[in-house]
């Protein structure tokens, strides 16, 4: 099929409106949240299940790739179109279809944004468990697609502990579910394998979502430290007290001084370190709870505790941790945000390697992390305008990804493969591993169109991985 009769067809199924072609219109969707970048060559914007069944086919007969698309927040590259063919947007499916509060569940469809779903369900007393910090933006197609956490991961576990089901258009354009609307559906856990597959075995267009009754009380409290390695092993005690917070952030001082200038007044501008602390639960429970934390903070050198005191200075305190990111731009041009995750008990060890990575490659990094589940966010700052910077930048991620695994954690905790990691994968899994998963692809996308030159390395050999440790697919740039 010639690429015009491939324009027609998807025109007849989405209308003129819905069908981009000129650079102007798809230059939006070049790029995620991720540092790289790739021209598009036709963007659709179908708007329910049916339509989006019918550009699979059309994209099927053409033998054109087809690239996912939610909000466009992803970290790794997910929904950059490596490999040309159709990027498929998903954000006209944005409506809850269903609450169903006596089963606790929701039926919502992909482009349902992350924050609208608690917004819907709060008067209620429910609540949406899964939180990422892009949760005013993400959609429920891309935390699916990346089995995305947040800050709450800890207590609440990942996406995937929260969706009981998912209807997906599969390569032929057949719309099936998987799973359903209860937990531990009989057979395999199809649910399971997909959630988390980045979009390589087909398209969600529904997902049945668990949600939770909102606690009794909450409690938040910002401890403030004069040394790093204070507050990382503090993380460490406190869970070692018995202690399981709802959230236990940290950020380090450079991530501080960025926040500060968005969110005044909220953290001290000359705190080489700050957690961030949450307990959920029964009111007895958290009182106790968080006064325990206080006292282990103290303990480990606190040299301030402050315990919010009503829902607004609790808001405050989260208002500048969910903004950290956002305010990495006030101390460079750009960033580069890595994913990796240790065991907590090695955090005070891994800080001080990243620190040292930053010094052998002479660049800057901000340390803002969810530190309760050991999973790092160092923000590589540069200027990709500096001759040689981004190829500095790119060795020290991967280089903190290897620091990673070597203290016996991973390359990701919620941000996923997409591009950016498929290279460092084989840091994880040998030849015969990555074979087993992509067989378990083939069943779900026997041609390989979904969503290409993700998730796996090119060749699938892990010895050829780590001889490369950053591979670029052909037409990508950044």
């Amino acid at each position: 099929m010639s690429r015009d009769d491939l324009i027609n067809q998807l025109r007849a199924i989405v209308g003129e409106k819905y069908l981009l072609l000129e650079k102007e219109d798809v230059i939006v969707y070049e790029q995620d949240g991720s540092i790289l970048q790739a021209m598009p060559e036709i963007v659709v914007l179908p708007g329910n299940a049916g339509e989006v069944a019918e550009v699979v086919k059309a994209a099927k007969r053409a033998g054109a790739p087809i690239v996912p698309r939610g909000s466009g927040t992803g970290l790794a590259g997910g929904a950059v179109p490596a490999e040309g063919g159709i990027v498929l947007s998903l954000a006209r499916l944005n409506r809850i279809l269903e609450i169903d509060l006596k089963n606790r569940l929701a039926v919502v469809e992909p482009g349902v944004i992350n924050l609208d779903v608690s917004k819907a369900i709060a008067q209620d007393g429910f609540f949406y468990a899964p939180d990422p910090s892009s949760q005013a933006a993400c959609s429920i197609g891309g935390n699916v697609a990346n089995n995305s956490g947040g800050p709450h991961t800890l207590a609440y576990g990942v996406t995937t502990n929260h969706v009981l089901g998912v209807e997906v258009v599969l390569d032929d354009g057949r719309v099936v579910w998987l799973g359903g609307r209860v937990a531990d559906s009989p057979g395999y856990d199809l649910c399971g394998v997909f959630v988390g597959s980045e979009g390589t075995m087909g398209i969600v267009t529904k997902a049945a979502v668990r949600l939770m009754r909102t606690r009794e009380s909450v409690r938040t409290l910002l401890a403030v430290f004069d040394r790093t390695e204070a507050a990382t092993k503090t993380v460490v005690d406190v869970t070692a007290a018995g202690i399981i917070p709802a959230a236990l952030e940290m950020m380090d001082r450079l991530t501080i001084s960025a926040v500060a200038q968005a969110v005044p007044g909220v953290y001290p501008r000359d705190a080489e370190a700050v957690l961030l602390v949450e307990v959920e639960g029964l009111t007895e429970t958290t009182e106790r709870a968080i006064r325990l934390v206080q006292t282990i903070c103290e303990r480990s050198g606190a040299r301030e505790v402050r315990i919010a005191a009503n829902q607004a200075e609790r808001q405050l305190l989260w208002k500048g941790r969910k903004e950290a990111f956002g305010a990495m731009g006030l101390l460079a041009p750009n960033y580069y945000v890595q994913d990796g995750v240790v065991p907590r008990s090695r955090l005070p060890e891994i800080m001080k390697q990243v620190a040292e990575i930053g010094e052998r490659y002479r660049l800057r990094i901000a340390n803002v992390f969810h530190a309760g589940d050991g999973n790092l966010h160092p923000n590589i700052l540069f200027d990709m305008r500096a001759p040689g910077e981004l190829d500095r930048v790119i060795e020290a991620g991967a280089a903190i990804l290897k620091a990673c695994v070597d203290a016996g954690g991973s390359i990701t905790g919620e941000h996923g493969i997409g591009l950016e990691k498929k290279a460092y994968i084989g840091l994880l899994f040998n030849e015969y591993d990555l074979e087993a998963m992509a067989r378990v692809r083939r069943v779900f996308d026997p041609e390989g169109r979904f969503n290409p030159a993700k998730l796996f390395p090119t060749p699938v050999s892990c010895g050829e991985v780590r001889r490369q440790p950053q591979t670029i697919p052909a037409g990508l740039w950044i």
